[in-house]
């Protein structure tokens, strides 16, 4: 597993249309940890070629977000043709939708790599972030992610996190997408498992499309940290801020997170490994919780300088 947190931190993921320039722009200004050009559901089948030329203009821009393009998917004749255009310098890494099984990853990553090649760049260095959003996607979850391994020789790990998408995964399953998201939990919950068990960084949740519902889309924030996401999807530059806020730690967690860590060190030099702090019992699992949280802590004040 990765764990190289600064570099890997991704709370908020935004999605912008790659044609729309001044939808771009306004994103690469943002808090965001990653930006999304789109190829795929925002941009119209005939706009789909030219709006390559505008990923790349944005991937050269010079802007210090990461940035992710999202493909066509592999059963549509642009995936190739989207490849060929924005691999390259500048391009952190590819979203590659409705994921169905390993073969699909697979294919994507011979094609990086063969381009990473060509082009001078370093093996494995372009991220793959694939997203699971049908029944047959979710139903190989552990095929896609535990039996097979994503490296084409153990220079690099090409996938480190994958990613669910609730509006395609309802509609191919039949299922109403309800503001409370209830039926969405045996999903994420197995995302999250899953992820653990592959050994892979925590995954990042499903986007929320209630626009103008800021109270409800904290509420999904708040859900998505406590079952165990690392971030979310954002579909609008709203959304950014609050779900940057949900996913860092306040200033009172951090504190506690200290005073756990620095109680149990000394603890622990004594010949103790369970305690309490401020009436809380503490054992090792609480302890690495509060290293985690310092982590995240760190990372944050680093990115931000």
């Amino acid at each position: 597993m990765n764990t190289d947190t600064k570099n890997n931190l991704l709370r908020t993921l935004l999605f912008t249309p790659a044609n729309h320039e001044r939808r771009v722009t306004k994103a690469l200004g943002l808090d965001a940890d990653a930006v999304i050009l789109d190829l795929e559901d925002a941009v119209a089948n005939s706009e789909k070629v030219s709006a390559r030329q505008d990923a790349i203009a944005a991937i050269k821009s010079g802007s210090r977000s990461k940035i992710y393009v999202r493909v066509n998917a592999l059963d549509t004749q642009w995936t190739l043709g989207d490849l060929q255009a924005v691999v390259g310098t500048g391009l952190y890494g590819v979203v590659l939708p409705k994921v169905q099984g390993p073969e699909d990853i697979e294919t994507i990553d011979w094609l990086l790599a063969t381009l990473e090649r060509e082009r001078g760049l370093k093996i494995g260095s372009i991220d793959l972030l694939p997203i699971i959003e049908t029944a047959k996607g979710f139903t190989n979850l552990n095929k896609i992610f535990i039996d097979h391994r994503y490296r084409s020789s153990n220079e690099y790990q090409r996938v480190k996190r994958f990613t669910f998408g609730a509006g395609d995964f309802c509609n191919d399953v039949g299922m109403l997408w309800t503001s409370n998201e209830r039926e969405l939990d045996v999903v994420r919950n197995a995302c999250i498992v899953t992820a653990r068990a592959a050994n892979l960084e925590a995954p990042i949740d499903t986007v929320w499309i209630h626009l103008k519902d800021h109270e409800g889309l904290e509420k999904s924030v708040v859900r998505s940290l406590n079952l165990g996401f690392q971030g979310r999807l954002c579909i609008h530059p709203d959304q950014v801020g609050i779900t940057n806020q949900v996913f860092t730690p306040t200033a009172d967690e951090v504190l506690r997170a200290q005073k756990i860590v620095d109680s149990f060190f000394e603890a622990e030099k004594k010949g103790l490994a369970a305690i309490q702090v401020d009436g809380m019992f503490v054992d090792y699992p609480i302890l690495y919780r509060a290293q985690k949280t310092l982590a995240i802590h760190q990372a944050i004040s680093a990115n931000s300088r």
